[in-house]
């Protein structure tokens, strides 16, 4: 994958700023007062001049196992990664590791899928029936610099398939998520250079294509064909997946963020609405919570505020939360029974407290690990503990958090 390539189709707002890693290295509290921070990625947390910190690990995701077991996927060039390679493109391999409720740490990680180039950033999801499938970007064997594709396993993790699958040769930025026994692959098309984060280009529309549990594709839809539309998200239900993106707004250094509900079956999604007009690019993140059958979706304004929003399974907005810390970009939300948990730009694990129809900001706790932009998710080891994974330019970093430790929310994080 080349670097150019990389540089072009993955604005990483780093470019010029690549100083200024994100988010809450080690420190223990909130950022100074008065600290300039970009939105888009978030504040200082020391020199470490270098390529993008994607270049080393990017990517994680997380389904069931057999026996209570967690499988955790990731991309990651090398362990500890390398980064890029003499050539400057990524090397990425998908790895995966086990994880039980009770382990400090992740059971020893593997190379599941390997060639050459660079097979990131890997989502995961799981069918009802048991069927595990990844998707990524993939650099290798294809005539368009990459191609989104896909693979399916068993709940052994045995392929079920000989090699990766196009799902769009030169798709990007693709996520997967499971309704029922479909797997429902969301993915951005071709680019279009100019605007975005340092005038670096946007994606050029966004589609779905869903496959049975089998990895047999069953449906293909365009979202927003054509139009300067990009990096697209989704959660799901039993039933159905709310899809989440950013559109691009000329002029302006800002994002529009859209959402649409997409049931299989249905030979398209239903129409696409404005969740928020002044989103800073790519700080958005989706998660459904199962005990109030909500999606939740968190984010950062421009103006540098966090922000969160419930959804019902039509797509309508039932709860919002206008004012919150900033999020990470490319982090994990956490949803233990009827609250939810993610990483915040200063440094902190935010806690939500949720209802089907409101969302509250119930306090908050230091992080001992760095959140990055590179991928980060929990795993709850009960009501009120919760492991967290965080992907770094040096390897893995892992930390339990004990829920019951959070401190309120001070008049600051509530913009009062």
């Amino acid at each position: 994958m080349s670097m150019r390539r990389q540089a072009m189709r993955r604005p990483s707002g780093l470019l010029p700023l690549l100083p200024l890693l994100l988010a809450g290295a080690l420190c223990a509290g909130p950022a100074a007062a008065g600290a300039e921070v970009d939105p888009a990625v978030g504040p200082a947390v020391g020199p470490k001049p270098g390529p993008d910190p994607r270049a080393y690990m990017h990517g994680i995701g997380a389904v069931a196992g057999p026996a209570g077991l967690t499988y955790v996927f990731f991309s990651s060039s090398g362990l500890p990664p390398r980064g890029p390679g003499r050539d400057r493109n990524w090397t990425h391999d998908i790895y995966v590791a086990s994880w039980k409720p009770g382990q400090a740490a992740l059971g020893e990680p593997r190379v599941l899928y390997a060639r050459n180039e660079a097979q990131e950033p890997v989502s995961a999801a799981r069918t009802a029936d048991g069927r595990i499938m990844l998707s990524f970007e993939d650099g290798w064997n294809t005539a368009r610099n990459v191609s989104q594709r896909y693979l399916v396993y068993g709940p052994d993790l045995r392929p079920r398939q000989a090699g990766a699958r196009d799902v769009r040769a030169g798709g990007h930025s693709g996520h997967v998520a499971a309704v029922g026994n479909r797997f429902v692959v969301f993915y951005s098309d071709d680019w279009v250079d100019g605007g975005g984060v340092d005038d670096l280009g946007t994606g050029n529309g966004v589609y779905l294509k869903t496959y049975d549990s089998a990895g047999r594709l069953l449906r293909s839809a365009d979202v927003a064909r054509n139009t300067r539309q990009w990096w697209p998200l989704l959660a799901a239900s039993d039933n159905e997946a709310l899809l989440v993106w950013q559109e691009f707004v000329p002029g302006r250094t800002y994002a529009r963020l859209r959402t649409a509900v997409y049931r299989p079956g249905a030979a398209a999604p239903g129409a696409p609405r404005v969740l928020d007009e002044r989103l800073a690019y790519y700080t958005y993140g989706v998660a459904y919570v199962p005990a109030l059958a909500r999606f939740l979706v968190v984010g950062t304004g421009a103006g540098g505020r966090g922000f969160a929003h419930l959804l019902d399974t039509a797509g309508r907005v039932t709860a919002s939360l206008r004012c919150m810390p900033a999020s990470v970009r490319e982090a994990g939300i956490a949803v233990i029974g009827d609250k939810a948990f993610t990483p915040a730009q200063d440094g902190r694990l935010l806690h939500l407290q949720l209802s089907a129809d409101a969302i509250a900001l119930a306090g908050s706790q230091p992080s001992p690990v760095p959140w990055r932009i590179q991928g980060s998710l929990g795993l709850a080891h009960s009501a009120t503990s919760l492991h967290w994974v965080s992907l770094t330019p040096e390897g893995l970093r892992e930390a339990d958090f004990d829920l019951r430790a959070a401190t309120p929310p001070s008049a600051a994080d509530r913009c009062e």
